[in-house]
């Protein structure tokens, strides 16, 4: 069954994740496509908005497939299946331009506002969609490292084995949809409209604005 949207996605997500709830969590949204799912659950849950910047790294001849995964400090997870696909100089090659972007990437976000701590807060990364787990797992690494209370990972569709992996890597997973077959995650959403870098920054401003009471007079 198909996803109407991210937005429906996001609901159905919070629906899921409503047991923290008043509890201030700190949804990171991985950019671009989770960035406004991420929004629509951290006000449903009553928590903030930020980003994690991490990249796919790309197989030789097939950019579609990745072998691994970097964060913006340089920390990569390579799939340990896809080790006969690539040689040490196409992964120096392609770590370097995955990290080009990273730092592209955030100074593009910079305007938005600095990182949010997550040091001591339960921390929910979240993505539309996942397919080999690489991305998940270099994001949900990179937010271990800031020493959050409790690490979540969050996901509309994600196959089975790569839900295996992310277990490892997580204190809870919430995967709304496991199909016996994993296409693209595109065909699992009816509208996979692509988010640019401006919605992205345009979603964050407005997270961060300060949320005015009901029934304040001026």
């Amino acid at each position: 069954m198909a996803f109407e949207n991210r937005a429906e996605a996001g609901r159905l997500l919070a629906r899921q994740l409503d047991h923290y709830q008043g509890r201030r969590p700190l949804v990171l949204a991985i950019p671009r496509g989770a960035v406004p799912m991420g929004k629509i659950v951290a006000d449903l849950l009553g928590g903030e908005l930020d980003v994690v910047l991490v990249r796919k790294l790309r197989a030789p001849h097939n950019p579609e497939l990745a072998i691994g995964s970097i964060d913006e400090t340089g920390a990569v997870y390579l799939d340990p299946d896809t080790r006969d696909l690539w040689d040490e100089p196409y992964l120096e090659s392609e770590k370097a331009a995955q990290l080009a972007t990273l730092r592209r990437r955030r100074q593009q976000y910079e305007p938005a506002g600095a990182v949010i701590d997550a040091a001591g807060r339960i921390a929910i990364v979240l993505d539309d969609g996942i397919a080999t787990g690489s991305t998940m797992i270099a994001a949900l690494r990179a937010v271990r490292a800031r020493h959050p209370a409790k690490l979540i990972a969050a996901t509309g569709v994600a196959p089975a084995e790569a839900l295996r992996l992310i277990r490892q890597e997580a204190d809870h997973v919430v995967c709304l949809q496991t199909p016996p077959m994993m296409w693209a995650i595109g065909y699992h959403f009816r509208d996979f409209s692509q988010v640019s870098d401006e919605e992205v920054v345009a979603t964050l401003r407005e997270a961060r604005r300060p949320r005015v009471a009901s029934g304040t007079s001026a």
